[in-house]
């Protein structure tokens, strides 16, 4: 087999994947349509968490879990049906169990039918995927002693310890040197341990090999048999036989390691031997790590990202991502007596933004904390030193978004909040203007990874994370920049409106994830935007109505809001000033959540997440795809 018909068969797996999302996504068009004969999946998955008097609104939440992996609908739906905090655990543990292994099924038809069945790819890249596979169910199964252990567990008693006052959870972990220690011996910005506590109350540090023995060893055993396995092929297409072979191995050092601080820097070493790899076909680790809000406890993903053969290569984002960045440095830091360090902290991400690999493509197979949700898209590794010396990888899953998007059923909310005019424009975009949905979904999806690249160095997350809310700004540093190079860079002009439309949806529509935990940092990215689209007025709230102004005047006045706010921020990342102190210009924390300081906005999002809580789930009668669809 030569690279043309290697690539010619993972066009066939791409389309495979294709085809199975949209039969999937079936089950959103048999709600629509009320064909609840085509639903017995879903009458099978609300039995098995035993709810009864299954109505539209409980469907719908347990389609988006099954299908865009998402609980948040779920819960709003379990707590209406008036579950406890403690039902609605065990009910979202019992919902991770069916998705999963409905997932799983999926997975190995994927594997051994098609790619097994049909002789597709090479004996060697066959191995890849059974290799993941079965690492993954080990991963899965891991998956919710993970949750039970560090998140419903460990988390929930220490809020309790200091009643609910996070910041002196994060002082007693810090007084009594409860982090990980990474690079040089300082303080990591993450963790691949757990907290175990003691007899006598106080806790201590376990890596995951000693904290989940049984789990790690059967990942650990899985690991060992794939390396094994792959020594005995070669990879004569791309070369790099050994290249797979030292990442699987160093990944099998990394999780049989149980001293808790030489953790970070054995999986460095995993990140290192990961960037070797360059090929369509790669395999997803441990890498991020959102749900863990004390230690950053990396979550179990595991995955194949399969790249779009189709996908043209451009460095188009990243050169206008560099002569942003570079024209924005110059204008804040050449007159700052700071300006030595600062310029250390520019060419350590300019030299990070020059070694990006990007992979454009969808999810292959996924596993563990991935059936909680996907990504649609990504930066990694977080490890700052390996980026420096390697570079990091973007993966983004266009496709799949698009894909996604499409099938999102019309919701009541939506046409409430936004108005028809405005859902008919976006909506328009979406099914007929694909082309210009790429480039749009480049400047914001794309541009936000990159975006996560500017303004740090290796330092920079745990010195401004002192009080716990660094991922909390940095999420809105990252989309902000992809932003702010499209705004300074005026080529794609004609684009401006749909950038504008999705930067509202996107910053009204976060708000409903207020009670999320791990997707904290999102919310508080869009209590932040919402600032900007309030104060330069493309946003109203009079009489309980939005008012939405896309002129060219608001747009002008947006555009500048988001530049000074950029400069703002960028300045306090080079003085690496703790993270709180931005966050709470927009946004304080009352009680468990975090609400906006503006009081204006505060109505709004009190508002928008009382109507999420009452009509979230509920079906738009007004609109249909039928209307967007051509040649219906």
């Amino acid at each position: 087999m030569n690279e043309t018909q290697f690539l010619d068969d993972i066009s066939k797996i791409y389309t495979y994947l294709d085809d199975q999302k949209n039969e999937i996504n079936g089950y959103i068009t048999a709600l629509e349509d009320k064909a609840y004969d085509k639903l017995e999946l879903i009458e099978s998955f609300a039995q098995h968490l035993q709810l009864e008097n299954i109505d539209d609104n409980l469907r719908l939440a347990l389609i988006t879990r099954l299908v865009n992996l998402r609980d948040d609908s779920l819960v709003q739906v379990l707590k209406k049906m008036g579950k406890n905090e403690k039902e609605v655990i065990e009910l979202q543990e019992k919902a991770y169990g069916f998705v999963r292994d409905f997932w799983h099924d999926k997975h190995q038809a994927l594997v051994f039918d098609f790619i097994k069945g049909n002789n597709l790819l090479t004996p060697f890249y066959q191995a890849v995927f059974e290799g993941v596979y079965e690492v993954g169910l080990c991963m899965s199964s891991w998956q919710s002693a993970w949750t039970g252990h560090i998140i419903n567990g460990i988390n929930k008693a220490l809020l309790e310890q200091f009643d609910g006052d996070e910041a002196k959870v994060y002082a007693y972990l810090e007084e009594n040197e409860l982090f990980d220690l990474g690079h040089n011996g300082q303080t990591a910005d993450r963790s691949y341990s757990a907290l175990v506590e003691q007899n006598d109350g106080s806790h201590k540090s376990e890596a995951y090999i000693k904290a989940f023995k049984e789990q790690t060893t059967a990942v650990v055993n899985a690991l060992e048999t794939f390396a094994d396995r792959l020594i005995e092929l070669e990879d004569e297409i791309y070369g790099q036989k050994w290249d797979y072979v030292l990442y699987i191995q160093s990944l099998i050092k990394a999780f049989s390691e149980d001293e808790p601080n030489k953790l970070v820097e054995q999986w460095a070493n995993v990140d290192r031997a990961w960037m070797k790899i360059k090929t369509p076909i790669q395999i997803g680790h441990p890498l991020e790590y959102y749900e863990d809000h004390f230690r950053k406890a990396v979550a179990l993903e595991w995955d194949i990202r399969l790249s779009n053969p189709k996908f043209e290569k451009n460095a188009q984002r990243v050169e206008k991502m560099k002569n942003m960045f570079t024209t924005m440095f110059h204008s804040l830091d050449f007159n700052n007596p700071n300006y030595k360090e600062h310029k250390s902290v520019f060419d350590f991400s300019m030299k990070s933004l020059d070694k990006v690999q990007l992979y454009i493509g969808r999810p292959a197979l996924f596993f563990g904390a991935e059936f909680n949700g996907l990504f649609s898209a990504q930066v990694v590794p977080n490890d700052e030193i390996v980026s420096l010396e390697e570079g990091k990888k973007i993966f983004a899953f266009s496709d799949e978004i698009l894909q996604t998007s499409r099938a999102k059923p019309f919701l009541k909310l939506s046409q409430e909040i936004f108005g028809q005019e405005f859902l008919s424009k976006d909506r328009t975009f979406l099914f007929q203007e694909e082309k210009k949905w790429h480039q749009v979904y480049d400047i914001t999806t794309i541009g936000h990874e990159y975006g996560h690249i500017l303004w740090c160095d290796d330092e920079t997350e745990s010195v401004m994370n002192k009080t716990g809310n660094f991922k909390n700004i940095e999420e809105f540093k990252a989309t902000t920049g992809g932003l702010v190079s499209f705004f300074i860079g005026n080529s794609e002009s004609e684009l401006s409106e749909q950038v504008l439309i999705d930067t509202v949806k996107r910053a009204v529509g976060l708000m409903g994830w207020m009670e999320v935990d791990e997707v904290q940092p999102y919310y508080c990215e869009g209590i932040i935007h919402l600032t900007g689209l309030f104060e330069s007025r493309v946003l109203s709230w009079e009489n309980e109505q939005l008012n939405i102004d896309l002129s060219p005047e608001r747009y002008e006045a947006l555009k500048k809001w988001y530049i000074n706010t950029y400069q703002a921020l960028a300045l306090h990342y080079l003085n690496k000033k703790d993270a709180s102190e931005f966050l709470n210009q927009y946004a304080k924390k009352e009680g468990k959540y975090f609400m906006p300081v503006n009081p204006t906005i505060y109505n709004f999002v009190t508002h928008y997440f009382e109507r999420y809580k009452a009509i979230g789930q509920e079906l738009d009668t007004q609109d249909k795809k039928s209307n967007y669809i051509k040649d219906i």
